[in-house]
């Protein structure tokens, strides 16, 4: 696929390939397809000046978009394999990752480097924070370059001669998962896993030339511009969202779920088919998809070490009666099983080689609960996210889609330990924007009811905390909430 893209972008080259939006929703060309092949072309002369080739490791700081892109497709080219670094993660455990990885040479934009730098105390409020960069390994800057900034890539760099393009298989991105700082964890994927899933998403989403895609995510970006189509990268505020929507009528979308909560808040309207994953998906959210115009809306379940895994189109999704979350069929060429304990294993040939510092293993244990039902995936809960409450282990993914009734946007059963070390459990619902919260406690009754033994001990209706790059609901800040509130109330009636 990356192959098929290089090849691409020189055979239309005046055609625009990433676009943006102004604060108006316009359509404004980032850049053109022969601009990421120019890109990429440089920045892989420079990175082989600089000695990067075959079994190099290059740390990667650098925002989404054309740069990202062509830097990726420098590093693939010579055969190196990219540590993608993440903001979002903290200094401390950036620290450790890197630690694992040992990049040659880390590059980064000037955005990353202020943020490690004297844009420190800003960036913290925004919850991003870097360790000083040249701590992980050499530094140059991909882009422009701004006082107090590394060297840039090709400063200093004569024109060379381009090495042929590595066409053999090897490590291509590491990707950092959960772990900690003393133990780190991060996924390896080899290029052929990377094209298996690459092709996966092609034969998914079946982007058509000419007609825009809009999406920011790598597996977005390499399948929709190898087909011809041009990519727009979704604008940050919601409100522009819902513009760019509107004048751009994209044939395909993939935006988180909570863009896309922000963007039916906007009074954003979709066309063609939408896409959503990164985080839990509802039938709710779905419908609500297609009923702002969406000819098809698919939750598409992922991992870090496969991607994708199985998608579920909305119509699927609202029929399914059963408990637990539907996800659907696995895709083409993915095998899942479920082991003795309940847990969901799944292999193919987008699946990760290893996670690094280990052996390679063709299954990946998910984490989640799950049964196999008529060749679809429902999942039943994370295995650690259990609660003991009287001796008996209750799943919240089991229950959690059944209290997604009309007016509520996120649900989640967390654990609040009581005093005699048992766990009392808790419904946190939050409420759609406007929604009525006396209605919605009558709507919750029925659900609640039906839930039997683990029915929740109490039902709050605030706002779930999110956390991370794909703003996932958080659980430990939820229980954490959840006890404050529990213990607020309990010392109001005292």
């Amino acid at each position: 696929m990356l192959d098929l893209l290089t090849h691409t972008l020189r055979a239309h080259a005046g055609r625009p390939a990433v676009l943006g939006a102004t604060r108006t929703g316009a359509t404004r060309v980032k850049a053109t397809y022969g601009d990421l092949a120019d890109l990429a072309d440089r920045y892989a002369a420079a990175l082989h000046a600089r000695g990067v080739g075959p079994g190099g490791t290059v740390g990667v700081a650098v925002r989404p978009g054309p740069r990202a892109l062509a830097v990726l497709l420098a590093v693939h080219r010579l055969g190196a394999r990219a540590a993608v670094l993440d903001p979002g993660a903290g200094p401390d455990v950036l620290r450790a990752r890197l630690a694992l990885a040992r990049p040659h040479l880390v590059l980064a934009d000037a955005t990353a480097q202020a943020v490690a730098g004297w844009a420190r105390p800003l960036a913290r409020r925004a919850q991003l924070a870097l360790p000083d960069l040249a701590e992980l390994g050499p530094v140059v800057t991909v882009g422009r370059r701004l006082p107090g900034c590394a060297p840039a890539l090709e400063g200093g760099v004569r024109a060379g001669v381009l090495p042929r393009p590595v066409d053999e298989d090897a490590d291509a991105v590491i990707v950092f998962t959960s772990g900690t700082t003393s133990r780190p964890r991060a996924v390896v994927h080899t290029r052929s896993s990377l094209a298996a899933g690459m092709t996966t998403v092609a034969g998914l989403v079946r982007p058509r030339a000419d007609r825009p895609v809009l999406g920011g995510t790598f597996f977005v970006l390499v399948p929709s511009l190898a087909s011809g189509a041009p990519v727009a990268l979704p604008a940050r505020s919601p409100r522009v969202l819902a513009r760019q929507l509107r004048e751009l009528s994209p044939q395909a979308t993939y935006l988180t779920p909570p863009q896309l909560r922000s963007a039916l808040a906007h009074g954003a309207r979709f066309t063609g088919r939408v896409w959503t994953g990164s985080a839990p998906a509802s039938a709710g959210l779905l419908t609500r998809v297609k009923e702002a115009g969406a000819a098809e809306a698919w939750g598409v379940y992922a991992l870090t070490e496969l991607f994708p895994a199985a998608a579920v189109e909305q119509a699927h999704k609202a029929a399914h009666t059963g408990g637990g979350d539907l996800v659907g069929a696995p895709l083409p060429g993915v095998s899942a099983k479920v082991d003795v304990g309940g847990e969901l294993l799944l292999s193919g040939p987008a699946t990760r080689d290893r996670c690094l510092g280990e052996e390679p293993d063709p299954w990946v244990a998910t984490g989640d609960r799950a049964r196999l039902e008529e060749g679809r995936i429902v999942l039943e809960g994370r295995t650690k996210d259990m609660v003991l409450r009287r001796a008996e282990n209750i799943y919240p993914g089991l229950y959690e889609p059944a209290l997604h009734v009309p007016g509520v946007e996120l649900a989640l059963l967390v654990g609040v330990p009581a005093e005699d070390g048992d766990e009392r459990l808790v419904a946190v619902v939050q409420p759609s924007r406007g929604a009525d919260r006396a209605a919605l406690r009558a709507a919750l009754a029925g659900p609640l009811r039906r839930m039997g033994s683990a029915r929740p001990d109490a039902v709050l209706l605030a706002e779930v905390p999110l956390s991370g790059r794909s703003r996932k609901p958080d659980r430990l800040a939820t229980a954490r909430l959840a006890a404050r509130c529990l213990a607020k109330a309990e010392g109001g009636r005292r």
